[in-house]
C-alpha cells in the first residue's frame, strides 16, 4: 500500500457540502482519530459504503464540524486502496481545519491528481480513464462533457483492444514458429495478415480523423474579431459573453489591446478575442495594438469580420475581410442592423457566409452558432467518447497508424517476417503508450499534473 494521503475534493469555494479524502494504508485508522459516530461505532467495525453520522474533533477535543463519513476497503474502491471520506458543511475554513487534523493525524498532503494517478497505477482506469476525469471536470460544454464521460467509460480502450489483440496475435505467431520449430504450428505467412493489417489501418485512421473535432472541443475554438474602428466589435464580445468585460465608447481606438474570455455557444467553447480596431495607426500604442491584432488573426481558428451595416464598405474593410479569410474561415458579422442599412451586400464577397445583427440588443446572434458550426470540423459518425482530445492521444494514434502501414508496405515489398514484425511490434508499442500499458514515469507526471487537488 502506498503513504496515507488527504485533501479537500471540492475546492476552497464557499458551498452546501465539502468533501474530504483519504487514502493508503491506515486511511481507516486516521479517519477513526478525528471522527466519532454518534452511534459510538468506530469506522474501523463499519461495513464498506455505509454512511455514518457523527462529529470532527480537532486539537484539544475541539468539535469542528457535524459530518457524515464513509469508507471504502481495498481493492473496492476507487484508488484500489483503503480510503475514506468525509461529507462536510462547505465552509472553507472548517474544512481547513479539519484537514489540518488529519494532517495531524498521520496523512500527508496529497498533490494534484495524485487519487486518479493511484487509481491508474491499480488498474484501476487506463490513461485514457484517467485523462477523461479532468477533461469531464474542465468540460466547457455539454458535448465536451459527453465525450469526457464516454471516455472514462472506457470508449478509446474499446476502440483500440481489438486491434492491439490482433497485432499481438501476429506477433505471438510469429515466435511461436521460430521458437518451437519442431511443433504443429502453422508456418507464419505475412501476407496471409495482410486484410487484417488493412483494417487495423482503416480503423486508426478513422480514429485519428476525430481529433481536430475533438481538440476543439476539448480546448475551445480561437475566435478573432477584427474591424475597423467602431464598428462594434467590442459590444459584440459583450453581447456573447452576457456581460460588459470590454469598455465600449464611440472614441475609435478605445480597446488597445486585445482582450479575451470565453463563453459557450450552442455546442462549442469559444475563445474570443476582441481586437484593436484596424487602420492607420496615429500613435506607437494604436500602432501595437492593431499588430496584436494581426496577431489574433494569425492564431484563430475562425474569425468574426466585423462590419457596420449603416456605413458603406471601405477599402480598409475589403483589405480586412481579405486578411481574414488568408487566416482562418471567417464570418461577416454585419452590425448596427437596428440602424438604416447603408452597406451594400454586393460590394462583399459573396462566398462568405454572413449575419446582420444587432450587438447592443442581440438580436440576430442566435443564427452564429449555425453558421459556425457549417464551418468547423463535423462531427465524425463516432459514439461519445470515441473523439481524441489531446495531443498525446493523437500522436500514439498516429505511430500505431505508421507502423501498421509501414507493416503492410513491407510485406508488399516482400521483404522477410522479421521486418514486417518490426514495423507491427512499433504499432504495438504505440497502442501500449496510448492506454498506459507502457509509460514512462515522466510522461506520467505530466499528465496528472494538470489535475486539481483533490482528484
Amino acid at each position: 500500500m502506498s503513504d496515507l494521503i488527504a485533501a479537500v475534493a471540492t475546492g476552497n469555494v464557499r458551498s452546501a457540502i465539502g468533501v474530504i479524502r483519504l487514502s493508503g494504508e491506515g486511511a481507516v485508522a486516521c479517519v477513526d482519530g478525528v471522527f466519532r459516530a454518534r452511534s459510538g461505532r468506530k469506522m474501523a467495525d463499519t461495513p464498506s459504503n455505509r454512511l455514518v453520522y457523527g462529529d470532527v474533533y480537532g486539537r484539544g477535543g475541539a468539535v469542528l464540524d457535524t459530518c457524515l463519513c464513509t469508507v471504502s476497503r481495498a481493492p473496492h474502491s476507487y484508488t484500489g486502496e483503503d480510503t475514506a471520506e468525509l461529507q462536510c458543511h462547505g465552509s472553507p475554513m472548517a474544512l481547513a481545519a479539519i484537514l489540518a487534523a488529519l494532517l495531524e493525524n498521520g496523512a500527508r498532503q496529497a498533490l494534484p491528481g495524485e487519487f486518479t494517478k493511484r487509481a491508474f497505477l491499480a488498474g484501476k482506469l487506463d490513461l485514457t480513464q484517467a485523462e477523461a476525469v479532468i477533461d469531464l471536470i474542465d468540460a466547457g460544454t455539454a458535448a465536451a462533457a459527453q465525450n469526457a464521460a464516454g471516455q472514462l467509460g472506457g470508449a478509446v480502450s474499446r476502440k483500440t483492444e481489438p486491434i492491439y489483440s490482433a497485432l499481438l496475435d501476429m506477433v505471438a505467431h510469429f515466435h511461436a514458429v521460430v521458437d518451437w520449430p519442431d511443433e504443429d504450428i502453422e508456418d507464419f505467412e505475412a501476407k496471409n495478415y495482410l486484410a487484417l493489417l488493412t483494417g487495423a489501418e482503416r480503423e486508426l485512421s478513422a480514429l485519428l480523423d476525430t481529433y481536430q473535432r475533438g481538440r476543439l472541443l476539448r480546448e475551445g475554438v480561437r475566435c478573432a474579431l477584427v474591424g475597423r474602428p467602431n464598428v462594434g466589435k467590442s459590444s459584440l464580445l459583450n453581447a456573447l459573453l452576457g456581460f460588459d468585460r470590454a469598455i465600449v465608447t464611440a472614441v475609435p481606438g478605445t480597446t488597445r489591446d486585445t482582450v479575451e474570455d470565453v463563453c459557450v455557444l450552442g455546442n462549442w467553447k469559444l475563445r474570443l478575442m476582441d481586437t484593436a480596431g484596424i487602420r492607420g495607426a496615429s500613435d506607437e500604442a494604436e500602432r501595437l495594438g492593431v499588430e496584436r491584432s494581426f496577431a489574433a488573426m494569425a492564431s484563430a481558428q475562425v474569425i468574426l469580420a466585423v462590419l457596420d451595416a449603416s456605413q458603406p464598405v471601405t477599402q480598409e474593410d475589403l483589405e480586412i475581410i481579405k486578411k481574414a479569410v488568408g487566416a482562418a474561415p471567417t464570418v461577416l458579422i454585419l452590425n448596427k442592423a437596428d440602424l438604416p442599412q447603408g452597406l451594400d451586400p454586393d460590394a462583399l464577397p459573396e462566398a462568405l457566409p454572413r449575419l446582420f445583427v444587432c450587438a447592443k440588443t442581440g438580436a440576430g446572434l442566435e443564427a452564429l452558432s449555425e453558421t459556425l458550426a457549417k464551418l468547423l470540423p463535423a462531427a465524425p459518425d463516432a459514439p461519445a467518447g470515441e473523439l481524441l482530445t489531446n495531443a498525446r492521444q493523437a500522436a500514439e494514434v498516429e505511430a500505431a497508424l505508421s507502423g501498421v502501414r509501414a507493416a503492410k508496405a513491407a510485406i508488399g515489398d516482400g521483404v522477410t517476417p522479421d521486418a514486417v514484425l518490426t514495423e507491427i511490434e512499433a504499432a504495438l508499442n504505440a497502442l501500449g503508450r496510448l492506454t498506459g500499458r507502457a509509460l514512462s514515469a515522466d510522461v506520467t507526471q505530466r499528465i496528472f499534473a494538470r489535475f486539481c487537488v483533490g482528484k
